[in-house]
């Protein structure tokens, strides 16, 4: 299935891409309004808006390709968001599916049922792995655990 499903979803990429339609506006507008305070995190709303979708289309993607290097990222993702503190879990859940919303949007006509299903599978891998590193992250380095000196 993932095979198939890198196929639709690389697809729906190229389309967006050749429509020039830049996914992050949209998305960032939408993520504000659902959650107006996450606004005071961002030093640069620009820098972190292109990084932000970039990586999300890319560990997505990577997951229906099989990439081995998506759960390090991933891993590390969860790990460096801790500096903003305990970050709810809804609020990823929402991005990655508003990310997914957006670039159907964009895909226009050629976002077919088969495409959304395929973008649904590896955003809801995606989010398990997000939990899991959550998870694996609080138990290695409980909040409020003393840093161990050097």
């Amino acid at each position: 299935m993932s095979d198939a499903d890198a196929a639709l979803m690389e697809a729906s990429l190229i389309v967006a891409a050749d429509a020039g339609i830049d996914i992050r506006i949209p998305l960032f507008e939408r993520f504000f309004a659902a959650f107006p305070e996450r606004r005071a995190s961002f030093i640069s709303v620009d820098a972190a808006s292109r990084r932000m979708t970039d990586e999300t289309l890319q560990m997505m993607f990577g997951l229906a390709q099989r990439e081995t290097w998506v759960w390090p990222l991933v891993a590390e993702l969860v790990f460096t968001h801790r500096s903003y503190g305990a970050l709810p879990i809804a609020e990823y859940d929402a991005f990655i599916d508003m990310t997914v919303a957006e670039l159907g949007a964009a895909a226009g006509d050629a976002w077919s049922a088969h495409t959304a299903a395929a973008w649904q599978r590896h955003a809801d891998a995606l989010k398990a792995m997000i939990r899991k590193a959550r998870a694996e992250w609080a138990s290695a380095m409980p909040a409020g655990a003393p840093a161990v000196a050097e």
